[in-house]
């Protein structure tokens, strides 16, 4: 059974910064991409990062380029998104995401993670 789960999140202050975690079992993690999601109250859930499995190529939002950081480790199964410069509108549930390596697709995701940035 294949799980995501992820950590990290909580409150913090505009200008500051959370590392969120995306912990995965059940799977080769090594020959998945993954992505972080978010979605806001009353929005829909939109792309915030992405590292490929292999050569760890990584693309992200416009709005956070330059303040977040995605990032994995294979030998812990575990991918992570560094957030610095944290910003009010940065607000909301954060979504990890697996997709296989030889498709563009998200095949598993995890449960969230609130980030609630305060201004």
């Amino acid at each position: 059974q294949v799980q995501l789960v992820e950590s990290g999140g909580g409150l913090v202050q505009a200008g500051g910064s959370l590392r969120l975690s995306c912990a995965a079992s059940g799977l080769t993690f090594s020959t998945y991409n993954v992505g972080w999601f978010r979605q806001a109250p009353g929005k829909e859930r939109e792309f915030v990062a992405r590292i490929a499995w292999s050569d760890g190529i990584t693309s992200y939002k416009d709005s956070v380029k330059g303040r977040f950081t995605i990032s994995r480790d294979n030998a812990k199964n575990t991918a992570y998104l560094q957030m610095n410069s944290l910003k009010p509108e940065d607000t909301a549930v954060y979504y990890c995401a697996a997709g296989q390596y030889y498709s563009s697709r998200y095949d598993y995701w995890g449960q969230g993670t609130q980030v609630t940035v305060s201004s």
